[in-house]
């Protein structure tokens, strides 16, 4: 079975280091990476295809060594965060344009495109432009075009951020299945994305991986940790001071808290954690708090 192998991986920019000692086994179906905003995640994303360089460790994919650049290229699918594609052609255009760029031959082509299109539901949208398309589509084109070549390994950054709900289904079900015969890397600080779609993840925060596992055992490991109180509205500047926060709202004069400690406090229920709070639970022992402030993760449970 492929597999991506990871070892001891180092990567600075100048005096600034900004992956440290990565170790990492990734093999067939979907990986998820998460982590904040400028948590090394594009930095390790861009190295596994190719894009920047490594220092020095080790990385592997798919049996070929990644200082081979050229072939790496031949099996690595790579959607950026910032995806950007010919915007006055017209979709089957762009897509035919990139295929000849690729090497591939006229039949090749024309099935693989067809196949393609249909694959990411835009068939009926093949004759608009691309810059005519929504978020949504101009990112379900993003995943075509990066799969032209068939390659072994597909990796995709922060892919469904600014998509409305129905768009980001949509995208994640099409990941899904797209990982049934490939590796699929998932790089994202949406932890809705990596629940609905990832079995394995790590977690990165800082350039270094503070979990690798199952999101079971993440799960496991903030069991006993979470807890739920209700306060006086008057009262949640002292308490949010006090706790670490994973989501709040409010109700009249009361705000209901969810938050993880160590021990209970006077008051407080115990409940099942979720991913979002084992997300945080990682992230508070790493040294890492305000996350609720910065939006990306909290909301009504």
């Amino acid at each position: 079975m492929d597999s991506i192998e990871i070892k001891g991986l180092n990567k600075f920019y100048g005096k600034k280091q900004a992956l440290y000692n990565i170790d990492l086994s990734i093999k067939q179906g979907m990986f998820g990476l998460l982590g904040r905003n400028g948590a090394g995640k594009t930095t390790l994303m861009k190295t596994l295809a190719t894009l920047l360089q490594k220092q020095d460790g080790e990385i592997i994919v798919c049996g070929v060594p990644v200082e081979n650049a050229k072939e790496i290229r031949r099996i690595i699918g790579y959607l950026p965060q910032e995806f950007s594609m010919y915007p006055s052609m017209k979709v089957k255009e762009a897509m035919e344009y990139l295929a000849i760029l690729s090497g591939l031959n006229k039949p090749e082509r024309e099935e693989r495109i067809d196949g393609l299109l249909k694959k990411v539901n835009l068939t009926e949208h093949c004759s608009k432009k691309v810059k005519a398309l929504s978020g949504g589509m101009k990112r379900r084109l993003g995943i075509a075009q990066a799969l032209l070549n068939n390659p072994k390994v597909l990796i995709v950054d922060e892919p469904t951020a600014g998509l409305d709900p129905e768009e980001r289904v949509r995208f994640r079900n099409l990941l899904s299945e797209i990982a049934e015969d490939k590796i699929v890397i998932l790089s994202t600080h949406i932890v809705g994305d990596i629940e609905a779609t990832c079995e394995d993840i790590a977690i990165i925060n800082e350039g270094r991986v503070i979990y690798n596992g199952t999101i079971n055992k993440l799960l496991q490991s903030a069991e006993g940790k979470v807890f739920t109180i209700v306060v006086p509205k008057k009262e949640l500047p002292k308490w949010k001071q006090q706790l670490s926060i994973t989501s709040m709202h409010t109700q009249g004069n009361e705000v209901y808290i969810r938050f993880i400690a160590d021990t209970v406090i006077q008051g407080a229920k115990v409940c099942e954690p979720n991913i979002e709070d084992a997300y945080m639970l990682y992230l508070h022992t790493s040294g890492v708090r305000d996350i609720l402030s910065e939006g990306e993760i909290g909301g009504a449970w």
